[in-house]
């Protein structure tokens, strides 16, 4: 037999003693993770980090493809709370660390510089302060990304940090860099992304120098106090797809290298003060994006925009261009948004615009535009927002928009456009927002107006026929000044969340229905001027939400229903009817002196009012004689002790039905905290004498038990609930009930009976957010405006609600009606969120209320909510935006300025527009409080808000991203330099 080769027992050993080495680095890897789960207090996501298993299957846990070594750990999210453990670099083949979106105080984590193999780091998101080390060269040379976003980091960018041989992306945006932009950035060769926008540096220039950055193709410079012109040097970044300097305060004309970029992709110039005209020998052939807004680029846009094939995102708004629109863009393959608001343009709209490509988006109003709208706008079936407003276009709205099905906003205010819109246009099943006033528009409107239609505004215009049947999920019609005929519809029990109802000087007869009573939401109704007749429903009086009610030159009779006068009324005009009788006592004050002229049969018992008093009237009318009077009285008397002796009868056999009927087997209580009081004390206490307030489902009741006050809200079904609905009603209520935040009313139990759910919660003492900001104003009430400190605290505690709903509830609770009414405060002025709208699940007839269906308040509900089901957090977000609003400018949600059909958030848009990024004049001088330095911290709230507030949903921030940014203003530790990257678009 051959002898073995002598080399084979040598290559034996080599791979025992190999795999024993790995084995024992196992080994040691393994319990180095648990000693880093242990340092950071055991936090419930790394419950898999345990002692069993195999550690290469643990959450975030990545191993080398070769042997054990732990390699990679990715951890974002999860809460983490204290330092890095510095044994975390006992990992010795850790190539890639992700802590991002925790809340990871102190300074820089110096622990990181023995990390020898590392590479990738990502440690945004967190808390991390003060400035970053000169000597973080120390760190690992084989890094490739140094992701530092969104911390708390002042000062300067130390120069040590250009010195990584083989970085790829350096992210340091969303900080508080306050020093010069360091110009060494530029000897990063291999530098392929830069983020350094928000950030409050030292106003200054772009270093020339970043030219030599020839592999970069991300340059992300935004809101950083950019000044002076924009270096021609950039144009040596022959790899640059996407260059982002918008919202700075740069100067002069685009250079003309910038348009020679041949692989730029999206440019945003946004924002500046940039002048001079857009070259004319555009050839960035990649070009699919080009945001030049809000500068004050002049002259004509150039014919040659039309070679950019591959452009498919087109804003020019906001500038001063003149001329007309080139014919050539609307021969582009691939343009789906095209926003040329607000400038100075002429002449007609590119006859092939539309034709080929799928255009989404087109936005032109505020211009000069003339001629006919063309025919191909919707060719591609893929437009969903026309936007006309404020030109000078006439003609017939094109028949091809009749099939436009994908519409949802056709918005043609202030034309000439005349005949009659296009039956079709009513069909399109998502059709959410029509905007056609002051055109001559005629014909008559659908029997039923399409069920996703939330605003129709068709004021002054020369429709005729009946007022339509009312569909879904309607919230504002505008009909003043038409030819409307016949009655009003009866529908009203179909429109839930109808909150604006306006057909003034029209021809409508016959009487208001009833059914009117059931719109809770309803806050102005404006019917004057038409040929209405009959009495004032009772109904209206029922009203919640209303505070205008205009109905004045009608033919209106009867007494006016003395509840009227319990409603919060703004404004009231009842003028110029046939009203008789007495007008409520809470109605006859100063504020309503001009309500109720031109009523020849009304009067009053004070002397505030413009008409007799009734006590004159009386005398007219009612010469009784004395021994009639006598003989009334006695019998009057005779029966009243007849009857009050039957009731005491009656009423005692009641009690007593009554007290049997509290037994466990009528009213079940369900308790969520540990409570000292039983289902009786509770329905006990459901007296008229007890209601603080009510809503769309059910009345407010604060109720003072032995040992503390709750409040109880009455949600009432009349009909028998079936078990599914039940279940799903407790299951919610079960949800709610087991949230435990400092920042959410705590709900303490249920109590179900056979006609109506009792939900009893905590009661908080300084009532809600809107008494506060808004009431105060409407009542007059010496109540003192809230302090910037103090709106500040309540921003960050509701955030922290919010924040904990939508991350740290399993599943996520979407709260889906966030508005100040909403908000309540606590004697320490905390905030707590209240009011989920659990009573949707009771809808009429005891239909489900699921999240897919509408619900949320006008002025705070985000439009996609009224043109789509779905829904996530981001509606929430957007409600919350606008309450950032309502603090930052004092107005109210649905004050839209000069629009009447806008809100909050459309005004604070258009001042951000208007003023190019400078909100100092939309902060409101009361909230401040005479302290000027409070200022920077209101219009960054205010900024927020407006972030908050975008249109498209994924431009929004999410709730965990809001509350990092409002802390560190309540820290007041910003200066002024805090901003947000998210766009409204």
């Amino acid at each position: 037999m051959a002898p073995k080769p002598p080399f084979l027992p040598l290559l034996l050993f080599f791979f025992v003693l190999l795999f024993l080495s790995q084995s024992r680095a196992g080994i040691e890897d393994k319990q180095i993770l648990l000693k880093i789960r242990n340092e950071w207090g055991n936090p419930p996501f790394l419950s898999s980090w345990n002692s069993s298993g195999d550690y290469c299957n643990w959450a975030g846990i990545q191993c080398a493809e070769s042997g054990n070594a732990v390699s990679g750990i990715s951890i974002p999210n999860i809460n983490l709370t204290g330092p890095i453990p510095s044994s975390i670099c006992n990992l010795h083949g850790l190539t890639y660390l992700d802590l991002s979106f925790n809340n990871i105080p102190g300074p820089f984590p110096s622990v990181l510089y023995n990390c020898s193999s590392l590479q990738y780091l990502d440690i945004s998101q967190n808390l991390f302060v003060g400035e970053i080390p000169a000597d973080i060269d120390r760190m690992s040379r084989n890094l490739t990304d140094l992701i530092l976003s969104a911390n708390n980091f002042t000062g300067d960018i130390p120069t040590s940090i250009a010195r990584f041989p083989a970085i790829k992306r350096l992210h340091l945006d969303y900080n508080l860099f306050d020093g010069i932009i360091t110009p060494e950035l530029s000897n990063l060769s291999t530098l392929e992304s830069l983020w350094l926008a928000v950030n409050p540096f030292t106003p200054g220039n772009i270093p020339a120098e970043f030219g030599n950055l020839i592999n970069l193709n991300f340059l992300w410079m935004a809101k950083m106090n950019l000044a002076g012109e924009i270096p021609g040097s950039l144009g040596k970044m022959e790899n640059l797809e996407h260059l982002d300097l918008s919202m700075n305060m740069l100067t002069g004309e685009i250079p003309v290298q910038i348009w020679m970029l041949k692989k730029m992709k999206k440019l945003y110039l946004y924002g500046n003060s940039l002048t001079g005209e857009i070259d004319k020998s555009i050839a960035a052939e990649g070009l699919v994006e080009i945001d030049v807004s809000t500068n004050k680029l002049a002259g004509r846009i150039p014919e040659v925009i039309g070679q950019l094939r591959n452009l498919s995102v087109l804003f020019l708004y906001f500038n001063q261009f003149s001329g007309e629109i080139p014919t050539s863009i609307g021969k582009l393959p691939k343009l789906a948004d095209i926003r040329l608001f607000n400038n100075r343009l002429s002449g007609i709209l590119p006859p092939e615009l539309g034709r080929y490509s799928k255009l989404e988006n087109i936005e032109v109003d505020d211009n000069m535009l003339s001629g006919e709208l063309p025919e191909h706008l919707c060719d591609g079936q893929a437009l969903t927002s026309l936007i006309l407003s404020n030109n000078k276009l006439s003609g017939n709205i094109p028949d091809s928009l009749g099939s436009c099905y994908t519409l949802l906003s056709l918005q043609i205010q202030n034309n000439g456009f005349s005949g009659e819109l296009p039956a079709g246009i009513w069909s399109a099943p998502n059709l959410s927002v029509v905007i056609g006033r002051q055109n001559s528009l005629t014909g008559t409107l659908p029997d039923k107006l399409p069920w996703n239609l939330t605003l129709l505004d068709i004021r002054n215009a020369q429709f005729v026929g009946k007022v339509p049947s009312f569909a879904g999920r309607l919230r504002v019609f505008y009909g003043d000044g038409n030819r409307f005929s016949g009655e009003l519809p009866a529908s009203f029990s179909d429109i839930p969340f109808l909150e604006v109802l306006s057909l003034r000087s029209n021809q409508i007869t016959g009487k208001i229905p009833e059914t009117i009573g059931s719109l809770k939401f309803l806050n102005q109704i404006n019917l004057k001027g038409n040929l209405l007749s009959g009495k004032i429903p009772e109904s209206i009086a029922s009203l919640p939400a209303l505070n205008s009610l205009d109905l004045s030159v009608n033919h209106l009779c009867g007494d006016i229903p003395p509840n009227l006068g319990g409603l919060k009324l703004n404004f009231l005009n009842l003028s110029s009817n046939s009203l008789t009788g007495e007008i409520p006592i809470l109605l006859q004050n100063q504020a309503f002196d001009q309500s109720f002229l031109s009523n020849p049969s009304l009067c009053a018992s004070h002397s505030l009012t413009k008409l007799p008093t009734c006590r004159d009237q009386s005398m007219n009318r009612n010469k009784i004689s004395t021994t009639l009077l006598i003989l009334f009285l006695s019998l009057g008397s005779f029966f009243f002790f007849l009857i009050a002796a039957l009731s005491a009868f009656l009423y005692r056999e009641h009690n007593l039905s009554k007290s049997s009927s509290y037994d466990s087997s009528a009213w079940k209580l369900t308790a969520f905290h540990a409570v000292s009081f039983s289902e009786s004390a509770i329905t006990r206490g459901l007296t008229t004498d007890n209601i603080i307030g009510s809503g769309g489902s059910g009345m407010v009741y604060r109720v003072s038990l032995r040992r503390e006050t709750v409040a109880v809200k009455k949600v009432w079904n009349f009909r028998k609930l079936d078990t599914k609905i039940e279940k799903e009603f407790e299951s919610e209520v079960a949800i709610l009930g087991s949230i435990r935040h400092a920042n959410i009313v705590k709900l303490l139990c249920s109590v179900s009976g056979p006609d109506c759910k009792l939900l009893v919660y905590e009661y908080v003492e300084n009532g809600s957010l809107d008494s506060w900001l808004h009431r105060r104003q409407r009542n007059h009430s010496r109540r003192p405006p809230l302090s910037w400190p103090t709106r500040l605290k309540i921003a960050v505690g509701v955030a922290r609600g919010l924040c904990y709903m939508h991350n740290d509830c399993f599943p996520a609770i979407i709260h889906r009606d966030v508005k100040s009414s909403n908000i309540l405060i606590d004697l320490e002025f905390q905030a707590k969120i209240a009011d989920f709208g659990l009573a949707q699940i009771l809808g009429k007839g005891g239909e489900s209320e699921t999240a897919s269906h509408l619900a949320g308040s006008f002025g705070y509900m985000a439009p996609e909510y009224a043109a789509v089901r779905k829904v996530n957090e981001k509606v929430d977000v957007y409600s919350f935006g606008v309450v950032l609003l309502e603090l930052a400018t004092g107005r109210e949600a649905g004050d839209g300025g000069e629009e009447d059909d806008g809100n909050l958030a459309d005004w604070a848009w258009r001042q951000y527009k208007e003023r190019a990024g400078e909100v100092g004049k939309a902060v409101d001088e009361e909230v401040l409080g005479g302290l000027p330095e409070f200022r920077k911290e209101a219009e960054m709230v205010f900024m927020m808000g407006v972030m908050c507030t975008g249109k498209e949903p994924s431009s929004r921030p999410t709730m965990k991203e809001v509350l990092q940014v409002l802390i560190k203003l309540e820290r007041r530790s910003c200066g002024g330099g805090e901003s947000m990257k998210w766009a409204r678009k």
